[in-house]
């Protein structure tokens, strides 16, 4: 079987200059190009990718850590496609289900250079595991870190909840719950602090039972409904940090009988396309610039030395109120 060895020898030319062809290099003469390329051809001549690699000291492949298929995580991994297959680039992908091991394999690849940098849509692994991989290429996150080793793309979840509840109360609401995913998360800490700093400005006491968890499907807002109905004293406006949560509030509570806006109001996020669907007022975090700006940022990090100790982007994705009929 050919090798470069090979080629280079039936085209009269040196193997360095079959390796130029093969990474399309600009000075090579296209006289010279084609009369390789012809070569390789009639040899039936494929160019081992690991050699190739090596070469160029790139794979042109990027991780990317996806907990779940959820509409959200979609949203932005469409986004990173996008801006991937543009500059030439595959996208692998790799589904965590937020288990730690999971997420310490795609690193692994990181550090053995078969990807050229990582992307957390969302991640389980403490920063400082996370960071310890930076050293091999470029890893981003999409949610804010301090951490210097880290780029992050992110939504600024505190300011965007604020604007939530101050909407709810211009509209003549202060009895408000609300309805997160994974309670520990980053996110979910920052949007309880503006919910607490809310509250406490304008004199309402925190309730801990409108607080709802582990809301991220349908599912979970009929639970929400069918646990409120169950109280005595109940909010009259929800704020549900997640539009596929809020459309199983609004078809449940339409179910039983409770009219939206007039019983409880209800305000998502994502903007997801079932919220228009079903007249949800939602925060729209444009997921898929996220995805967008997480792909250029580690696209422009990629020729950053791995040594340098300086800090990594952090870059803020504006939000955007949608105003519908749920408020």
């Amino acid at each position: 079987m050919a090798n470069i060895k090979t080629i280079a020898k039936l085209a009269g030319v040196s193997v360095t200059t079959v390796s130029r062809v093969l990474n399309n290099h600009p000075y090579v003469n296209e006289a010279t190009r084609q009369k390789v390329q012809r070569i390789m051809e009639k040899e039936g001549y494929q160019p081992n990718s690991s050699a190739v690699h090596l070469i160029k000291g790139q794979t042109n492949s990027v991780g990317v850590i996806v907990p779940s298929s959820h509409p959200y995580f979609q949203t932005i991994l469409s986004g990173i496609m996008d801006e991937a297959a543009k500059s030439g680039y595959g996208t692998l992908l790799y589904q965590s289900r937020y288990e730690t091991h999971e997420e310490h394999k795609a690193l692994q690849l990181l550090s053995t250079k078969q990807i050229d940098g990582l992307i957390f849509c969302s991640r389980a692994l403490e920063l400082e595991a996370i960071a310890a991989y930076a050293k091999y290429g470029p890893v981003v996150t999409c949610e804010y870190t301090e951490h210097e080793r880290i780029a992050a793309v992110y939504t600024d979840h505190y300011e965007a909840f604020q604007t939530g509840m101050q909407y709810l109360i211009q509209h003549g609401h202060t009895a408000i719950g609300y309805c997160v995913g994974r309670p520990d998360s980053a996110s979910s800490q920052a949007r309880y602090l503006a919910y607490k700093t809310l509250l406490q400005e304008h004199g309402e006491v925190l309730r801990p039972e409108w607080i709802f968890t582990n809301c991220t499907e349908i599912k979970d807002g009929i639970r929400v409904i069918d646990t409120l109905m169950t109280m005595e004293e109940r909010p009259t406006a929800l704020l549900v940090t997640g539009d596929e949560a809020a459309a199983g509030v609004i078809l449940r509570a339409q179910a039983i009988g409770l009219r939206i806006p007039e019983d409880i109001a209800i305000i998502g996020f994502d903007n997801l396309p079932i919220s228009e669907a079903l007249g949800l007022t939602t925060i729209d975090q444009h997921l898929q610039e996220i995805g967008r700006e997480a792909f250029r940022t580690f696209y422009h990090s990629r020729n950053t030395d791995v040594k340098d100790n300086g800090r990594r982007p952090k870059t803020a994705i504006p939000f955007e109120l949608i105003e519908r009929s749920s408020v």
